[in-house]
């Protein structure tokens, strides 16, 4: 209240000012040092490799009565007393069982995290593998695809190949195409499931789906000689292509594309450093991963040495090729067409067993073909000399 004399504000009360504190003058040194060594684990009373007195410890590690000191100095008053240090054991507490390894080495627990290991001594984890309910290693491989898109997903249905889920965005707009996905998800019964588009970007990895992806299972692979088996029941010159080193399954999904508009047999792929079929290839061939079969070869020179064995003519596509693709060598014949990778080409083992070698003119100013293009014009051509 103005004009109030008896308004002092914020002040100190009388006895009240705080003193700096005393120092201990060095009394206190001695909690600051350290306590020496932990003792091991047979030296300890408490611990159930304890050595002395008859040796064996007693249940529970309680030692004997009559045992000596510990190495540090210390003697144990009972076996319920915790190390010197304050500290509870390193084991977590625990004894290790009858099948684990003695703890006198070090007077450290077993490796397995405090856990005393089965009496067959060996660990679950030990192969880096998941382990079925027999205990047998499993391995972790990719189990489902998710091919997306209208006509990869037509043409699918269409081949009759697996479907374990058929997933449609909420108030899609309708065509030709989708109602061809409803009429044979009645057809066959398969699970249908609505979802919002958030969740289906999100399920596909934001990739252009159409509102439409179903899940099927992980892609089977055939032997190189299901290729060959191929072209001999369709009555026609084997007809295969091979890619050595291309690692875009975007690029494997083109080849597929085309292998199925100029009736090739097959693909032949190497298991190592090469793109699968995946879901990117799947919708990259609009459906034709559906129709034109994969194989994988251990070795590609090799697998390549026993198509030559038996009557295929091997012709490479390189940029630095001895022939043009406009007279492509062999086109008439059983042949394999090799392509090569855009950065390195073929490699050294496979261009050793092409017959023949040859290259697509193009313009100076532009490198290289990606091996989608380079597949397509050699496949066109083969097509074309054979028509």
């Amino acid at each position: 209240m103005a004009g109030n004399s008896q308004r002092r504000g914020a002040t100190r009360k009388e006895g009240t000012k705080k003193s700096t504190t005393a120092g201990t003058g060095g009394h206190g040194r001695k909690a600051l040092e350290g306590k020496g060594p932990t003792p091991k684990a047979e030296d300890r009373p408490y611990h159930k490799a304890y050595q002395g007195g008859s040796g064996s410890g007693g249940p529970g590690g309680s030692g004997g009565s009559g045992s000596a000191a510990p190495t540090g100095g210390r003697v144990g008053a009972s076996a319920s007393r915790t190390p010197s240090a304050g500290r509870p054991p390193t084991s977590g507490g625990r004894a290790p069982s009858s099948g684990a390894r003695p703890a006198s080495s070090a007077g450290r627990p077993p490796s397995s995290g405090g856990r005393a290991p089965s009496s067959g001594g060996r660990s679950s984890s030990s192969s880096g593998r998941g382990s079925s309910s027999f205990g047998r290693p499993t391995r972790r491989t990719a189990t489902h695809e998710l091919v997306t898109g209208r006509n990869s997903v037509v043409e699918a249905l269409r081949a009759g190949v697996p479907v374990s889920a058929v997933y449609l965005a909420s108030h899609i707009e309708h065509d030709d195409r989708t109602r061809e996905i409803l009429a044979a998800v009645n057809e066959g019964r398969l699970p249908l499931l609505e979802v919002g588009r958030g969740e289906l970007d999100r399920m596909t990895d934001g990739a252009v789906h159409q509102g439409v992806a179903i899940q099927v299972p992980a892609y089977v692979y055939a032997e190189p000689e299901d290729l060959l088996d191929a072209a001999e029941a369709s009555g026609r010159p084997a007809l295969i292509i091979a890619l050595d080193g291309v690692t875009d399954p975007r690029n494997l999904g083109a080849v597929l594309r085309s292998a199925g508009a100029f009736g090739a047999h097959g693909v032949l792929l190497p298991e190592r450093r090469s793109a699968g079929v995946t879901a990117s290839a799947w919708k990259v061939s609009a459906g034709a991963a559906a129709r034109v079969r994969v194989a994988r070869a251990t070795n590609l020179a090799r697998t390549i040495g026993e198509y030559r064995q038996a009557g295929v003519f091997v012709v490479g596509l390189d940029g630095h090729g001895d022939a043009s693709v406009s007279d492509l060598p062999f086109a008439t014949d059983p042949v394999l067409l090799v392509v090569g990778s855009e950065d390195k080409g073929l490699s050294r083992l496979v261009r050793e067993q092409c017959d023949a070698v040859a290259a697509i003119p193009i313009a100076s100013s532009v490198e290289s073909l990606n091996a989608g293009v380079a597949a397509g014009i050699a496949l066109y051509e083969v097509a074309r000399r054979r028509a």
